[in-house]
Formats: structure tokens, C-alpha cells, sequence
């Protein structure tokens, strides 16, 4: 479990399941997740069953965001690569629970496992162009902008341009004082 001062982000857990379920059966996340269905309670609970396999087996990871014991959202670590040391990073808060800053914690506490608990080398992430928030918060996290795909997702009948951001963990110096 990784403590913040308002966040903890923990391993996901049985009793996740109908949280998740209300989370993965948002219609308005599925643009973000690349999908367009429904995700059923048994396919949740077989995820569930298999969400504690090692990091470096499945090559991803998800927590849950906890604020005062309570879920508000999860993060995901994807495409981890271990050869290149670099996994996708996706936050997701659910709408009642935005703009407390339990989003920017998560960056913070992930930051630090991410480079000292898994010796990630770099993240990376890809966010909607038009999403001024969340460009927000990764660029105030420290994220750099490296480029942008032009007409990469789909949204309704028109495409949009997704906007790629990386972040290097190189290790912080030692103080020998």
C-alpha cells in the first residue's frame, strides 16, 4: 500500500467488484479505455482473480485510489516493457471526486514507486488534445510533451489529435550530509 496524505492507492480486492463494474460500464471513460462494450460482472471477477500476477509477468498493474478508505479511482500501469524499463501510465477519478487533488497525490505516490519500487526508467502517457485537465496534470507533474498524433482517436464522427507525454525518472542524488 502507498500512503499519501489524502491518497492511498492499494491492490485491488474482492469487494472492488462493484466499483469497477460502475467504473468500466461508464460510457463516458470508454473513449479513454479504448473500448465500446460493457464489461460484465464475470469477466470483472475473473479479472479480479488474476489482478495480484506479477508486475513483470503481465507487464501491468493496476491500484486502487482510496480517499478516507473509500475507492475514488483507479491507476493503471500498461505496456510495461522491461527491456526499455517504460510502462503507459492512465489516472481515472470518478467525476464526484474530481478536483480535490487526489489525482496529482497519485502522480506524486506513483512517482516514486514507479522509479525507487520498480526501477522504471521512464512513463509515458497519451491524452486527449481537448482534455485541458488531465494535460494539466501531467505537465504539473513534470511530464514533458514529445509529440502529438494527429487525428489518433475517434470521438463521436469526428477525430481528434492525442497529445503524447513522457516522464524520465532519473534517480534523485543522494544527500551524503
Amino acid at each position: 500500500m502507498l500512503q499519501g496524505t489524502t491518497v492511498t492507492l492499494r491492490a485491488l480486492e474482492e469487494s472492488d467488484l462493484d466499483f469497477l463494474y460502475a467504473l468500466e460500464n461508464n460510457p463516458s471513460l470508454w473513449g479513454v479505455s479504448d473500448t465500446l462494450a460493457p464489461v460484465s460482472r464475470f469477466a470483472l471477477r475473473q479479472y479480479l482473480q488474476h489482478a495480484t500476477a506479477d508486475f513483470y509477468e503481465v507487464r501491468q498493474l493496476r491500484l486502487v485510489i482510496c480517499a478516507a478508505d473509500e475507492p475514488v479511482g483507479v491507476l493503471d500501469l500498461f505496456n510495461f516493457e522491461p527491456l526499455h524499463q517504460r510502462a503507459g501510465v492512465g489516472i481515472t477519478v470518478i467525476h464526484s471526486a474530481r478536483r480535490r487533488g487526489y489525482a496529482q497525490q497519485t502522480i506524486e505516490l506513483l512517482l516514486e514507486y514507479a522509479r525507487y519500487t520498480l526501477r522504471l526508467h521512464q512513463l509515458y502517457c497519451t491524452v486527449a488534445a481537448d482534455n485541458a485537465a488531465s494535460l494539466r496534470l501531467f505537465r504539473q507533474a513534470g511530464f514533458r510533451r514529445v509529440g502529438v498524433r494527429k487525428e489518433w482517436l475517434r470521438k463521436d464522427f469526428s477525430w481528434q489529435d492525442a497529445v503524447e507525454l513522457q516522464y524520465v525518472l532519473a534517480a534523485k542524488p543522494v544527500d551524503n550530509e
